[in-house]
């Protein structure tokens, strides 16, 4: 393992040299191993299966071009200045491709990750590789295991290739930090990925991976999924646990991939959702999750459908209206799938509602302390001495230390003394947030009741990925359709503007209705087939 550094010009290098490092020269595929394997720039985890089943690859062989491609699309390279997706890389990924590949051939398959690398975001737990937040105060903090989703991922097959770059303590949506540096578009890099789970998208996208893993708590998933012609789910809260996943807001928070296709993100559900008793919210998921999300899908499942579209998330300004024109396009095609399109308004009461039922301030301290107060966390020498108590690391250490991408500081040092406390100001504002919420996520229900609503669509963010810096590109206001009431959201790609950027259409579900939501989002993206590859990080050569 080690930290990839953002704009090094012997990126591509350093890589190679320490994952040659990782395994004997014996366990590495030979040259002529290397040239038999097929282009993996835009395969999925079905095609990766299907390849593995039949022995056109091996894993170690799949590990080795995927490294191959970080190398050489990481860092700068021609005339572009690199993804800068990946923070950190898993020394021991080969090793356990060979270890998968030995079990293949003794007959012993786990499933259809068997043996497929994969990224994850790295605010996820890690019991062999750093977790931080991509925060250089968290520089090198090692977990004592992984977070439950990883460890159900490793179970089923699949390989921790590395860890992702985020917008620094998810608070943001244009994926930069003080340890990754900012993560670029591979559709123009020129621009930003969406975030905060910025750097899987644009990791997936670009092809250093086909699917990697990030977190939601408002369109973390779905808008790095828009931005780069992805699908992204965003779940129901409860579905799937959020144990050993740095928080935000336990609330609002949740995980879960980031793919090329439908059938891709079902697959990676099948294997993490359910039950977990270290995080107690999915006791909800006990008798609500299927057998298989794969098995449902249904090229016919638009039929008899009905589907809201709310005129309120549909901005016109600027390029707003490239986008909007469209998902209402997206809107039409679900229609001609035998969907029935169902014009809600405005609904300008249930948005103002939207927008005051976030919990995010009023946890954010709470939660992030409580999970660094965690048995087992090592973290960087003297950081827990900063403030007091001084025998512990908290928020307030965080933001003393410094080390912390200037913006995201600037809104640490707003949260630190805002746990909220019985009697005091921030109880009772955090008391109104929560009842809020409350009132939200019944308006909603009512709405769904009333028009008898299978799902709303709308924008996944309201305008394309802006160029870096830009201080608009935090802009969204649909991310909290989903986050500020629980309900599951999928983002399936709908096209591309006049600049060639990607559009995310966004279809929000019911509580748990995750196998319907999937199925018809997957006839969406059959009868339309609207996601292509970018073009700045394309088949390497020989």
């Amino acid at each position: 393992m080690r930290i990839i550094r953002p704009a090094r010009r012997r990126t591509g290098a350093l890589v190679i040299g320490v994952l040659l490092a990782a395994g004997s020269p014996a366990l590495l595929p030979s040259p002529a191993d290397a040239a038999r394997v097929p282009d993996v720039t835009d395969a999925g985890v079905e095609t990766l299966s299907r390849w593995l089943a039949s022995g056109k690859v091996t894993s170690a062989q799949l590990v080795r071009a995927y490294e191959k491609r970080i190398a050489a699309y990481e860092g700068p390279y021609g005339s572009q200045p690199g993804v800068n997706a990946v923070i950190s890389l898993n020394g021991a990924a080969l090793r356990e491709a060979v270890r998968l590949d030995a079990e293949r051939r003794r007959g012993r398959v786990r499933g259809p990750l068997h043996g497929v690398p994969i990224l994850v975001k790295d605010n996820y737990d890690t019991a062999d590789m750093p977790t931080t937040n991509a925060s250089l105060a968290l520089a090198g903090t090692r977990t004592p295991d992984d977070a439950t989703q990883v460890k159900r991922l490793r179970d089923a097959g699949a390989i921790i290739l590395g860890k992702t770059n985020l917008h620094e303590y998810a608070f943001g949506v244009t994926t930069i930090s003080s340890l990754g540096g900012q993560t670029r578009n591979p559709y123009d890099q020129s621009r930003n990925p969406g975030g905060s789970s910025g750097g899987t998208g644009a990791g997936v996208a670009a092809g250093f991976a086909p699917i990697g893993m990030g977190t939601d708590t408002c369109g973390s998933i779905r808008i790095p999924s828009s931005h780069n012609s992805l699908v992204g789910l965003r779940p129901t809260l409860g579905l799937s646990s959020r144990d050993g996943i740095m928080p935000m807001s336990q609330t609002q928070d949740t995980g879960g991939p980031l793919g090329r296709s439908v059938r891709d993100v079902a697959l990676v559900l099948d294997a993490t959702v359910g039950y977990d008793p270290k995080d107690p919210v999915t006791k909800a998921a006990l008798g609500r999750t299927p057998r298989s999300y794969v098995s449902g899908l249904d090229d016919r499942a638009l039929r008899g459908r009905r589907i809201g579209v709310m005129s309120g998330l549909f901005l016109a300004k600027g390029d707003q209206k490239q986008t909007s024109d469209l998902v209402r396009a997206a809107a039409q095609d679900m229609r001609r799938q035998g969907a029935t399109v169902v014009d809600l308004g405005a609904q300008t009461g249930l948005l103002t509602a939207m927008d005051d039922a976030s919990v995010v301030l009023g946890e954010f301290e709470r939660d992030l302390n409580a999970y660094l107060a965690s048995p087992g966390m090592r973290f960087p020498k003297g950081l827990a001495a900063k403030e007091a108590p001084y025998d512990k690391v908290t928020l307030a250490d965080i933001v003393t230390s410094g080390k912390v991408t200037p913006s995201v500081l600037a809104i640490l040092k707003t949260l630190v003394g805002t746990t909220p406390k019985a009697g005091t100001p921030q109880a009772k504002s955090y008391a109104t947030m929560l009842a809020n919420r409350a009132k939200f996520q019944k308006m909603l229900g009512d709405l769904y009741a009333a028009y008898r609503l299978d799902a709303v669509v709308y924008p996944t963010i309201t305008q394309q990925a802006q160029p870096l810096e830009d201080p608009d590109a935090n802009a969204n206001r649909n991310c909290a359709m989903s986050a500020n009431s629980g309900y599951p959201a999928l983002s399936v790609p709908a096209g591309f503007t006049a600049q060639g950027m990607p559009v995310g259409v966004e279809l929000l579900g019911r509580p748990f209705s995750e196998p319907t939501l999937l199925a018809m989002g997957y006839d969406y993206e059959q009868a339309t087939g609207k996601r292509r590859a970018p073009s700045s990080t394309p088949p390497l050569k020989g």
